[in-house]
C-alpha cells in the first residue's frame, strides 16, 4: 500500500504517546482509529486531547475550526475491527515483549494485508515482535518521543526482515508530518538511548566516587556544557525507575558491557520509593518548601566533570558509527533533536579535536584500568588519519 494524504491511520493504545501519534496524523488530514481495551483510559485520552488543542485556540495558534476538523477526524474506538481500512497501524502499548507480539498477532488477522505495521517501542526487538507475524516484512519500529506532537525526532528502525521498501515509504511519510526522522539498526537502546547512557552513568560514577554533589555536576553540565538540564535533574524529571531501567535493560542486552553497568546509587533509590519529581523525592527534594544544597561553583572541577562526561558521549556516539548502527549526521541530528544536546556530538569532537577527546578517554582507561574507558576504534583511527568526523 502506497501511503499518501488519504491514508486512515491506526493507534493501539491511547496513553500519552499513542494520544500524540494520533495528534499528529489528525492534524495532518488523516482520519485516525484509535484504540484501547479500557473505556476510562479511551475517554481520558479524548479529555487529554481536547484540553491541548483547545489551548492552542486560547494562544492563537490554531483557529476553532482547525481544533474542531482535527477531532472529528479522530476516532475513539475500543474494537480492533475499526482497524480494517488502515494503511498505517501504530502500536504504542506496554513495554512488554510477549504483550506486544500477542497485539501484532490479533492486529494482522483484521488489516488489510498491505497494511503497514509500526511499533513505537524504546527498547525491545524489532526482529522479536516480528516473529509474532506471517508477513514480517511489512513490520518496522518507529520511534517516537514523548510529548510526540512537539519533538522532532523520529527513529526510523527496520527488523531483519523488513522489505526496504516498507522502511523507505514510512519514513517518506513521517518527513511529511514536519519530523525529522534517522535511520538505525535493530540493536538495543537504537541511538538516543544508547548513545545517552553515559549522561546518566558518568555523572553517577563521579557522584559515587564522591567527587561531586548532583548540584555541582548539574551546574557544569548546563553553566559550562550548555545542556538544558542537569543528568541529574533529568533522572528525577523521567523518573529514577525508569531511567534504571532503561539502563539495566540496554546493559543486559549488550551482554553486560561495563560501559553500560546501572548505577548501585540509582537503584537504593528506586528500592526506597525516591523516583523523582513524582513522589516528591530523587536526588532532590521537591515541593513549596523543599530546600536543596546549593552548587560548588568551581570551574576547574566543572571542566573536569564536564569533559569526563562529556568524553564518554563523544566515544559512544563513535561506537554507533563504527558498528554501523547509525551514521555520524543521523547520529548527531537524533542527539540534538531527541534530548536537545546543545550541539552534535560527532560536531563537538570536531571542534574540540578528535585528538583531545582520545586523550581525555586514554588519561580515564589508565586512572581506572576498566574496559568501560576502552576508546573506540574508530575515534583512535580518525586521530591516527588526521580525520575529522566531518569533512571541513
Amino acid at each position: 500500500m502506497s501511503l499518501d494524504k488519504n491514508t486512515t491511520v491506526g493507534v493501539v493504545g491511547s496513553g500519552t504517546m499513542g494520544s500524540g501519534i494520533a495528534q499528529i496524523a489528525a492534524t495532518y488530514g488523516h482520519d485516525v482509529y484509535l484504540f484501547d481495551a479500557f473505556p476510562e483510559q479511551l475517554q481520558k485520552s479524548e479529555d487529554g486531547l481536547v484540553g491541548i488543542l483547545n489551548r492552542q485556540v486560547e494562544k492563537n495558534r490554531m483557529t476553532k475550526d482547525e481544533v474542531d476538523e482535527i477531532l472529528s477526524r479522530i476516532h475513539f474506538v475500543d474494537h480492533l475491527n475499526d482497524f480494517k481500512t488502515c494503511g498505517l497501524v501504530f502500536e504504542a502499548i506496554i513495554e512488554d515483549l510477549d504483550t506486544k507480539k500477542d497485539q501484532f498477532a490479533r492486529l494482522e488477522a483484521i488489516v488489510p494485508g498491505d497494511c503497514i505495521l509500526a511499533t513505537n517501542t524504546s527498547s525491545l526487538s524489532i526482529a522479536s515482535i516480528s516473529s509474532s507475524l506471517d508477513k514480517p516484512g511489512r513490520f518496522l519500529g518507529v520511534h517516537f518521543f514523548n510529548p510526540a506532537p512537539i519533538m522532532k525526532l523520529v527513529e526510523i528502525i527496520p527488523g531483519i526482515t523488513t522489505d526496504e521498501s516498507v522502511r523507505n515509504e514510512v519514513k517518506s511519510f513521517i518527513d511529511g508530518w514536519e519530523k525529522t526522522t534517522v535511520l538505525t539498526t535493530d540493536t538495543p537502546g537504537f541511538i538516543v538511548n544508547r548513545v545517552a547512557r553515559p549522561f546518566y552513568g558518568e555523572a553517577l560514577r563521579i557522584y559515587e566516587e564522591g567527587i561531586a554533589d548532583p548540584a555541582t555536576i548539574d551546574w557544569a553540565m548546563k553553566e559550562l556544557g550548555e545542556f538544558r538540564m542537569g543528568p541529574f535533574e533529568l533522572m528525577d524529571l523521567i523518573g529514577n525507575d525508569v531511567n534504571y531501567k532503561v539502563t539495566e535493560t540496554v546493559f543486559k542486552e549488550f551482554y553486560y558491557d561495563p560501559r553500560f553497568k546501572p548505577s548501585f546509587a540509582q537503584k537504593r533509590l528506586v528500592e526506597a520509593g525516591r523516583l523523582g519529581r513524582k513522589s516528591g523525592i530523587g536526588f532532590y527534594k521537591y515541593g513549596k518548601t523543599a530546600e536543596n544544597p546549593e552548587p560548588v561553583k568551581d570551574r576547574e572541577l566543572g571542566k573536569k566533570i564536564l569533559y569526563r562526561i562529556l568524553a564518554m558521549l563523544i566515544n559512544e556516539a563513535c561506537d554507533a558509527v563504527f558498528m554501523n548502527v547509525a551514521t555520524a549526521e543521523d547520529v548527531d541530528l537524533a542527539m540534538t533533536n531527541g534530548v536537545n544536546y546543545p550541539r552534535g556530538l560527532l560536531k563537538w569532537a570536531d571542534e574540540i579535536g578528535p585528538s583531545t577527546v582520545l586523550d581525555w578517554m586514554s588519561a580515564l582507561q589508565v586512572e581506572y584500568r576498566e574496559d568501560r574507558y576502552r576508546p573506540n576504534p574508530l575515534l583512535k583511527r580518525k586521530v591516527r588519519n588526521g580525520e575529522l568526523f566531518y569533512e571541513s
